[in-house]
């Protein structure tokens, strides 16, 4: 068995009823049982106030509300991102640009990401995806090619995260055998050197 990877779990919601809860919850599972240690990121739970200063732009890190410095700790120690995310007015929800922006491109560099997108309509989230790889890519954790779009997300999945569709299984596994490949070689050509 492949060494474990450690994966950061962005969902991008804070909406009242917010089914993106049901596809995080779906996807944890899912990455815990394929070999990955997750470390799950909520904007509701965790709370990041609106971006005043990230965590970079403290002289000293020990300075920073020490939630930050945890959740700094595991961003920089992760081999791949998985985003979890719906679209609000056709864009990227601004918790979730918000929670990224908390943490500065050299935490996430060289390391692969992944898109989970999700709508109640027939577009699955894919207006707010096309931005997201643009987001990703400019802090340097490219999104695999795969997208994982999920459309009519309330028939797709229950409120435990438990799938109603067999495609949703099948959705997954394409998407994180995509994304530990290249996890596992990015880690490789990490540990032998980074591009100066």
């Amino acid at each position: 068995m492949a060494e474990k990877l450690r994966v950061v779990l962005f969902l991008g919601t804070v909406r009242e009823n917010r089914v993106g809860l049901r596809v995080a919850k779906f996807m944890k599972t899912y990455l815990e049982k394929t070999n990955h240690e997750v470390d799950f990121f909520d904007p509701l739970e965790m709370q990041f106030e609106m971006l005043t200063k990230p965590i970079f732009m403290y002289k000293d890190r020990k300075q920073a509300p020490q939630a930050l410095q945890d959740a700094a700790y595991k961003v920089a120690a992760a081999d791949a991102y998985v985003v979890v995310s719906g679209e609000y007015n056709h864009s990227i929800p601004p918790a979730l640009s918000n929670m990224i922006d908390h943490f500065g491109g050299s935490s996430y560099a060289w390391k692969p990401s992944a898109i989970v997108c999700y709508s109640p309509g027939i577009f699955g989230g894919m207006r707010a995806a096309m931005q997201l790889r643009c987001m990703l890519g400019e802090l340097g954790c490219l999104s695999v090619s795969n997208i994982f779009g999920i459309p009519k997300v309330h028939e797709a999945i229950d409120e435990e995260g438990i799938p109603k569709d067999h495609h949703m299984e099948s959705g997954a596994k394409k998407l994180i055998d995509q994304l530990d490949w290249h996890a596992q070689a990015m880690k490789r050509q990490r540990e032998e050197g980074i591009p100066k």
